[in-house]
């Protein structure tokens, strides 16, 4: 059901960026409008995992270096059938993680320090199940291309909105056009966008945590990850971009009212409760 609606909100975002292309330039515009989104797409695809490591300074290290990190990730990698992802820490008193890289080959996990000290083996296992079903459900590609879209709508978006301003707005060779209509659309456009992409954040989110129960025979891990990494964000929150919020395992973002609307990451409670519903799933 996830990866059903997954796929809807990625058509709802395509169809939603030809729209505001086609609402800035007519059928040429929908055309650059496409052509925009894949070249965003593109650099995203190849470049994107080196961004956010570099963003966050994280550090690569091998089996020596952090003995039970790297043999939780090496036993899970095995278990899930994937090659073993590279591993890296971040110097961070918080406690998150994240996943990168264009596809399971190219996988990296990155955790915090603050994590490494906090978690059990039990938990951090819990953690980087979840990590690892993200790298198995191509979930890395599937929120970078949701965030490129989501950026490229927002980017035509506001071209609109300045083009109408100084009188250069034209739809199929019809100067001027209505300003107000070009505001209001180009405005709700970039809204919607955001909406869909942080829908498609959350519902990753849920099947990732799925993954982790069945990749794991238990839930419990996972869930005692959950509530610590919640309350550590509470007390030591991660200075994060918005860009790369839906990446973690838990929002690196705190806030309430329309930080909570927007948020990419369902709430701890509801990832608990359905959690707790699969208490007895068999193993993969």
């Amino acid at each position: 059901m996830n990866n059903l609606k997954t796929g809807l909100l990625l058509t709802a975002l395509s169809v939603l960026l030809v729209y505001v292309g086609f609402l800035l330039g007519g059928q040429s515009g929908a055309g650059l409008a496409l052509i925009l989104a894949v070249m965003m797409n593109g650099g995203a695809f190849w470049w994107s995992d080196k961004l956010v490591l570099r963003m966050y300074r994280a550090r690569q290290v091998n089996e020596a270096e952090a003995p039970e990190l790297y043999s939780i990730v090496a036993d899970l990698a095995q278990r899930a059938q994937l090659p073993m992802p590279r591993v890296y820490l971040m110097p961070s008193p918080a406690l998150n993680a994240f996943a990168t890289g264009r596809n399971p080959s190219h996988a990296a996990v990155a955790v915090t320090e603050g994590l490494l000290q906090a978690l059990d083996r039990s938990e951090l296992s819990g953690v980087l199940a979840h990590e690892l079903s993200h790298v198995r459900h191509r979930d890395i590609l599937i929120g970078s291309v949701a965030a490129t879209l989501a950026a490229a709508i927002s980017f035509l978006g506001s071209f609109a909105r300045w083009g109408a301003l100084f009188g250069g707005y034209s739809r199929d060779g019809q100067g001027g056009g209505n300003i107000l209509v070009v505001f209001l659309v180009s405005i709700l456009a970039g809204l919607a966008a955001m909406v869909v992409q942080m829908a498609i954040s959350r519902s990753r989110e849920f099947e990732a945590d799925a993954g982790a129960a069945r990749l794991l025979g238990d839930p419990t891990p996972l869930i005692s990850a959950l509530r610590k990494l919640e309350m550590g964000a509470e007390r030591v929150p991660m200075q994060a971009s918005q860009a790369t919020a839906h990446m973690f395992i838990v929002s690196p973002l705190r806030g309430g009212g329309m930080v909570r609307w927007f948020s990419t990451h369902p709430s701890t409670e509801e990832r608990v409760h359905r959690l707790q519903a699969m208490v007895g799933v068999p193993r993969l």
